[in-house]
């Protein structure tokens, strides 16, 4: 009905709030070990895009929680758009099926149900007295009262995101989930979700499209840090895991609306409330660009980052990928991979513990090429066996969010 639609659906990769703050980055690992706020889900923006005609509309998004607490708060961001934004109501509360949800709550911004986000600008809502459970599926509803002429947000969510046709007018607080008409599979305007809990802390999860979940099972929360959360919340309770994962990320270089690792590290990383490890695997994209050197020097300016905030950090081996689909595989590009994994596995000191996500997925006849068990066609990314692959490597007591579980 609408020629944005199909754009929208179809498209590929490409300051302060006025009434609310943004997160500082003191809310980071040093918090840990009391009660606040603990990031439960995040994505990190990573295009922006016109749309002409949209007004009068209601998104409704899932997203899967990793830690639960007694409150709730949403972030939202205008990080790349040119004109303000206004929310004209917001809601969150638990699914019940689809686009249904249980009993919808309003969400305020500094006491106000609307709240204009700037451009490049992002807000945090007041909390919401909600008890939301570890690794269920919260829904995030945003009514759009005016024309939206620029949209920030997350693509390749791998997650079903439902919306109102346009002109349809506020459903945010709807049960039921009829007026939701259409759909697509990206986050817009939403970055994070934190909760209130005692806590022990949160890690990061800083990556490209692995980390992105892409090519793992839609709607089925089968990304590795999906999968990680669902053993850390297993043997204790209180962890949270987001995803800071871009499609096509780098550490060495990056775009406007896709910052390099290095760039975009205080945003997606430093500043998420309660986080206390990040795990950063990253690299694959730069091999082809990139020294060997240069993706070490990277590597190692992210953890001294990290480091001097209160961080620990867990590095992973970057994965095998010959007879990639598109290409991009070489000798030279397999041994700038060996020589970085080598890195990883001794760091002298410049990591805290690594994961060793190579060998996790590696074919044992060929170590340059995925295992046919992990691989998802195209010989580059994993599929849910491989990101379960992942997960089950990661040495939980190195992640020093308390007393270790195996």
């Amino acid at each position: 009905m609408h020629s944005t639609r199909g754009r929208f659906t179809v498209l590929l990769l490409a300051v302060m709030a006025l009434v609310a703050g943004t997160v500082a980055p003191a809310e980071a690992g040093q918090q840990a070990g009391r009660r606040g706020w603990t990031g439960t889900w995040a994505t990190a923006a990573s295009e922006h895009f016109e749309v002409s005609g949209m007004s009068e509309v209601t998104v409704r998004m899932p997203v899967h929680t990793s830690v639960g607490g007694s409150s709730v708060r949403i972030r939202l961001t205008n990080a790349y758009a040119t004109d303000p934004v206004t929310i004209g109501h917001a809601t969150v509360g638990l699914r019940d099926g689809d686009s249904a949800v249980e009993r919808p709550y309003d969400v305020r911004f500094g006491g106000r149900r609307e709240v204009t986000i700037p451009a490049g600008g992002e807000a945090v809502s007041d909390p919401v007295r909600l008890a939301v459970p570890a690794l269920t599926v919260l829904v995030v509803s945003l009514h759009l009262p005016g024309e939206v002429t620029h949209i920030t947000d997350h693509w390749w969510a791998q997650q079903t995101v439902y919306w109102t046709d346009y002109g349809a007018g506020d459903h945010a607080a709807d049960t039921a989930g009829d007026a939701f008409t259409w759909t697509t599979t990206s986050w817009p305007f939403l970055s994070g979700v934190d909760v209130t809990a005692p806590r022990t802390g949160s890690v990061v999860a800083l990556g490209d499209s692995i980390t992105d979940g892409s090519f793992s099972t839609p709607d089925t929360n089968q990304r590795w840090p999906d999968l990680l959360s669902a053993r850390l919340n297993a043997c204790r309770p209180g962890a949270g895991v987001l995803n800071a994962g871009i499609t096509s990320n780098r550490i060495t270089a990056g775009t406007a609306t896709n910052p390099s690792a290095l760039d975009r590290l205080e945003r997606d990383v430093l500043s998420q409330p309660g986080a206390r490890t990040l795990i950063l695997f990253e690299g694959i994209n730069d091999l082809g660009g990139a020294s060997a050197e240069q993706i070490i020097a990277g590597m190692t300016e992210i953890s001294d980052r990290a480091h001097q905030r209160g961080m620990r950090v867990v590095a992973a081996t970057i994965t095998p990928y010959k007879d990639f689909t598109w290409g991009g595989w070489s000798e030279e590009t397999e041994a700038r991979r060996q020589q970085v994994n080598a890195f990883v596995r001794d760091s002298g000191g410049v990591f805290d513990g690594y994961a060793d996500f190579d060998k996790a997925v590696r074919d044992p006849a060929d170590p340059r090429r995925l295992g046919a068990t992990y691989d998802s066609g195209d010989h580059l990314h994993p599929n849910d066996a491989g990101m379960k692959a992942f997960a089950d490597s990661i040495d939980l007591a190195a992640l020093g969010l308390g007393r270790g579980c195996s």
